[in-house]
């Protein structure tokens, strides 16, 4: 922690920070408009294919008797591992007190905001009858992954949107009372209301320190239980490709991967976006490039069991899937993820010069893409690969493609998901302002000032 010699030099440090942090919520122009404009109209019409869907039936989509799950349940698996980060950066990191991670803790909550509200959203677009949804909570079976998944989904949601929250209340105080003329009143008044009549005290600080560790400890058993119950949806069956015991771990490992490589981008966005260079250094991406080396490696440890262990034994069942991944019809996309996506990355980031803000986040674009390609072949192959053998049925039942359909559905939760996160770095500072005062060692009573 810095020291700051004295009040005068204190305030005007408080003042900078405020201007510099607040500059996401005040920025309005003519890219902005148009960003909401492009995020609302794909969204839109994938709204519109999700009506057509509703109105004629799942039978709209590609899927069929065999491959009953397709590019839905791949990117409900997506979104549900992106969200894993709140809880790797947000809280076991906090909790370590990792300082340079700090900054970027709110970022990785609205990433996780966004990635566990669409995966809720998705579970409900894959539903041939939405309107049933609330049968999942009211007859579920005890006994099924499923009434699990949907469990820990909407309890995980719950602890991030209040992690998220809880820090937020002390900036929400210091905008209401220092907030300048370029902050729209309509946004002053909410900010009112949600601060909840903040003084500062040493009361209050105490609280909300109370709280924020609460979460913390409670989100890291929810966190690993979203996607070990995810996993379980695929591993509590015999099929070829999900029949392992790994599928726990090996889904954290990924959801790690994805995670902080949407954290990456997001923060390099808003670094350029809105001048934060100073604040998202050059540490902060070299530290979340060493962490992003460090879940890769781990995560390619259990690509190798995936494919090894099975490959060692090569049942016939085993053996087909093997050859469709390894030379067949899905050879190109298993062997561009796991290059693009796995390997090479790795290989670039060992080098300090790849973790760079801008190495750094190309090299994130590739892993990220290559994380939700993984999440298709884990989904797909195996289904297309019953034990029994496929027979009389028509060709189109043999083999999975998405149709327009679940494109544009796709397109929705992947704009829905981005303008969830645009809104709440709109609304919201992108770094907790109070956290980084205290780091630059500004008294807590120069914080609260305002307030007496």
């Amino acid at each position: 922690m810095e020291k700051i010699k004295s009040p005068e030099e204190s305030r005007k440090l408080l003042d900078k920070i405020t201007y510099d942090l607040t500059r996401s919520i005040v920025k309005r122009d003519e890219l902005t408009n148009f960003w909401y404009f492009i995020l609302i109209m794909f969204a839109a019409v994938g709204l519109w294919g999700w009506g057509i869907q509703i109105r004629d039936g799942l039978g709209v989509t590609g899927m069929r008797d065999y491959v009953s799950w397709g590019m839905y349940i791949a990117n409900f698996v997506f979104f549900v591992a992106i969200s894993l980060i709140g809880f790797l950066i947000s809280s076991a990191l906090h909790l370590l007190k990792i300082q340079w991670s700090k900054p970027i803790s709110r970022v990785a909550e609205q990433v996780a905001i966004a990635g566990v509200a669409l995966a809720g959203i998705i579970i409900i677009n894959d539903m041939g009858r939405p309107d049933r949804f609330l049968n999942v909570f009211l007859h579920g079976r005890f006994a099924s992954p499923i009434i699990w998944d949907v469990t820990v989904v909407t309890t995980y949601l719950t602890i991030s949107v209040l992690l998220f929250y809880i820090p937020l209340i002390p900036d929400l105080a210091l905008l209401r009372d220092k907030g300048t003329d370029d902050i729209p009143k309509w946004k002053m008044k909410i900010y009112t209301i949600l601060a909840l009549g903040w003084k500062g005290n040493a009361e209050q600080y105490k609280l909300v320190y109370h709280a924020m560790r609460i979460l913390m400890l409670l989100i890291i058993p929810v966190g690993l239980s979203i996607h070990t119950v995810t996993s379980w949806l695929f591993a509590a069956t015999l099929r070829s490709g999900w029949d392992t015991t790994i599928f726990g771990p090996y889904f954290v490992a990924g959801a790690f991967v994805a995670g902080s490589a949407a954290v990456v981008i997001v923060m390099y966005a808003y670094r350029n976006r809105y001048g934060l260079k100073e604040y998202f250094g050059e540490l902060q991406f070299d530290y979340m490039g060493k962490l992003l080396v460090f879940v890769s490696l781990v995560y390619l440890y259990f690509n190798i069991n995936e494919f090894l262990v099975p490959g060692y034994k090569m049942k016939t069942a085993e053996g087909i899937h093997l050859a469709n991944l390894f030379t067949g019809r899905y050879a190109l996309m298993f062997w561009s993820t796991q290059l693009l996506g796995l390997i090479f990355p790795i290989l670039l980031m060992l080098m300090k010069f790849f973790r760079r803000p801008l190495p750094l986040t190309i090299i994130s674009g590739f892993v990220l893409v290559a994380s939700w390609f993984k999440r298709y072949i884990i989904v797909i192959p195996t289904l297309e690969h019953p034990f029994l053998p496929v027979q009389n049925v028509p060709e189109h039942f043999k083999h999975y493609s998405p149709t327009s359909i679940e494109i544009m559905i796709t397109l929705f939760s992947f704009m829905a998901a981005l303008l969830i996160i645009t809104v709440l770095a709109k609304m919201f500072p992108v770094i907790t302002i109070w956290e980084y005062a205290e780091e630059k060692g500004i008294p807590r009573e120069i914080i609260s000032e305002p307030n007496k």
